[in-house]
């Protein structure tokens, strides 16, 4: 298992767009992907799980990857979060 702390850059947060891209990348893996926010915990492939976590800019939330490709997963995913979902940061 993976754990690791991203960071929302993206001015807008993590809206409709940056969710399904979110989910999108999530499920090409078949690792078991889970988002936290404080104490609330959400299935990162499902993009209504994602959008429920209402996180902004500057919000702090723990990837949790598991499975037999977590490394590529996670990885994968926590590029997403480096680069703003490709939107102005």
């Amino acid at each position: 298992m993976i754990e690791r702390e991203v960071t929302i850059r993206n001015r807008a947060g993590l809206h409709t767009r940056p969710a399904s891209m979110l989910v999108k990348t999530a499920s090409q893996f078949e690792a078991e992907v889970y988002l936290r926010r404080e104490n609330y915990e959400i299935n990162g492939k499902s993009v209504i799980g994602v959008m429920t976590l209402a996180a902004e800019q500057g919000a702090t939330l723990t990837l949790v990857v598991e499975g037999a490709d977590e490394a590529e997963a996670a990885d994968a995913i926590e590029a997403l979060f480096a680069d703003g979902f490709g939107e102005e940061l």
